[in-house]
């Protein structure tokens, strides 16, 4: 199983605003865009996007022009093991990407990794892809791409 974790890009900043309604700013727009072509080149057909419910992760996630399903148990504030649970790590029969916050997606990414969830930091817009591997009786967990939208 692939599980792929896309932190939603740079969202506007408002004091005392409903936290969900946050859109991408302009800059945010071009890193999901740069992002969502990378992804677009490497991701299966059969891919499920997982997307929370805020404004900013549902903008990212159009940026893909794939059909998404909007999950609440990854919205802000979600456990990483709520977010796992909602992609079946490790154990979906297709690749997963789930478009959701820090920090839900650097503890998530830690978990799967190691098996214990440590404060690692996912940058905005920014994306993790985990590749669990069944071989022989055992689990073989590899960190197949790192990637920045600053790299592209």
């Amino acid at each position: 199983m692939d599980l792929i974790l896309w932190r939603h890009a740079e969202a506007v900043e408002t004091e005392g605003k409903d936290d969900l309604a946050r859109e991408l700013t302009a800059k945010g727009e071009r890193h999901a865009e740069r992002m969502a072509e990378w992804l677009n080149r490497r991701l299966a057909h059969s891919t499920r996007i997982l997307v929370s419910p805020a404004l900013r992760c549902q903008q990212t996630a159009k940026a893909l022009g794939r059909k998404f399903r909007t999950v609440a148990e990854i919205a802000p504030g979600a456990t990483p093991e709520a977010l796992l649970l909602a992609a079946r790590w490790p154990d979906a029969s297709d690749p997963v990407l789930v478009i959701g916050h820090q920090p839900t997606l650097g503890l998530a990414a830690s978990l799967a990794l190691t098996g214990a969830a440590q404060a690692w930091s996912i940058k905005k817009a920014g994306v993790w892809w985990i590749r669990h591997r069944p071989r022989d009786d055992e689990s073989h967990i590899v960190l197949q791409a790192v990637q920045s939208p600053d790299c592209l």
